[in-house]
């Protein structure tokens, strides 16, 4: 039976599933003009963010998902130099970018500064410091309005929004027009890589709907998977560029990561082999998937 000492946080994954987090402190609560977000302790995963009742990342295994997200995109460009992050309000998407010793320039574009205020105070162990690093430019805006505005290229390009829930503010970052725009602002080597969405089977639809909808826009197209902890679940990430390319090898990985002095806690190229190893039954899962993310179809999708 859970226990009586806590308070039970219910995240639901959908309307007849839900997991449960002891809470042992509550550290704020508050809506923003675009969420409600709230940042309590917990008793297993240590400090967790909540977005809409969601988990969005904890303290204890947060290094997982940021790892996965952030880190094969920057290896598979050559010398990154210019990097733009989408969302990433905790600041830990920024930190794993400037691991990387070729970054000259890295601007975050968020639509919500309040979190990214609450983050800066009470999550400093997801940024430590990166928001005021010298490299980092901030803006708070439309993701699709600044980059429809910026001309200058993107040697990779990160987007680490909430996935697309019907009516919510992010699905207009999910469609075919905007990963077209994303296309049109990469480099000539650039690379895109994003988080898709539970990949477990009975919850995979927004993942393959993602996956199919970049497939229609970039000719190199890649789902890959981390089990995160406190999500409970695998968790998916897509790599994507607008060129055909390969994925580096085991080898290739770890000679890059040797290469950039990179000491990391989760990624490696093993760790690359099973995360790129998308299992049987989700690969016909994709493969049979038909739904496009179009701007004019956003309520209809799901």
């Amino acid at each position: 039976m859970p226990s009586e000492k806590h308070k039970w946080y219910l995240d639901h994954t959908s309307p007849g599933t839900a997991h449960m987090y002891g809470i042992e402190n509550y550290i704020i609560s508050f809506q923003t003009g675009y969420q409600q977000v709230e940042i309590a302790d917990t008793e297993m995963y240590g400090r967790i963010l909540f977005l809409d009742g969601k988990v969005q990342s904890a303290q204890s295994d947060e290094y997982i998902y940021h790892e996965a997200l952030v880190h094969p995109a920057m290896l598979m460009c050559p010398a990154p130099q210019r990097v733009l992050v989408i969302g990433g309000g905790e600041g830990a998407t920024l930190r794993e970018v400037l691991k990387h010793p070729s970054v000259e320039q890295l601007i975050m574009v968020d639509l919500d500064r309040e979190v990214v205020v609450k983050c800066r105070t009470y999550l400093e162990s997801w940024h430590k410091g990166s928001f005021d690093h010298e490299k980092v430019t901030l803006h708070f805006m439309d993701a699709r309005e600044y980059l429809e505005n910026e001309r200058d290229p993107f040697d990779v390009i990160i987007s680490d929004v909430p996935e697309p829930v019907e009516e919510g503010p992010a699905l207009k970052l999910f469609t075919t027009q905007y990963f077209a725009l994303i296309k049109s602002r990469l480099s000539k080597q650039g690379v895109f890589s994003l988080q898709a969405g539970d990949t477990c089977l009975p919850l995979i639809d927004s993942h393959s709907a993602i996956n199919n909808t970049i497939k229609k826009v970039m000719p190199f197209v890649k789902p890959y998977r981390a089990f995160v902890p406190s999500y409970n679940t695998e968790w998916g990430f897509i790599l994507a560029a607008p060129y055909k390319a390969e994925l580096p090898s085991e080898h290739a990985f770890n000679h890059l990561l040797q290469e950039r002095k990179l000491v990391l806690h989760y990624f490696d190229g093993e760790t690359a082999r099973a995360m790129f190893s998308v299992p049987k039954d989700m690969r016909r899962r994709l493969d049979e998937e038909t739904k496009i993310i179009d701007d004019d179809n956003l309520m209809s999708i799901y």
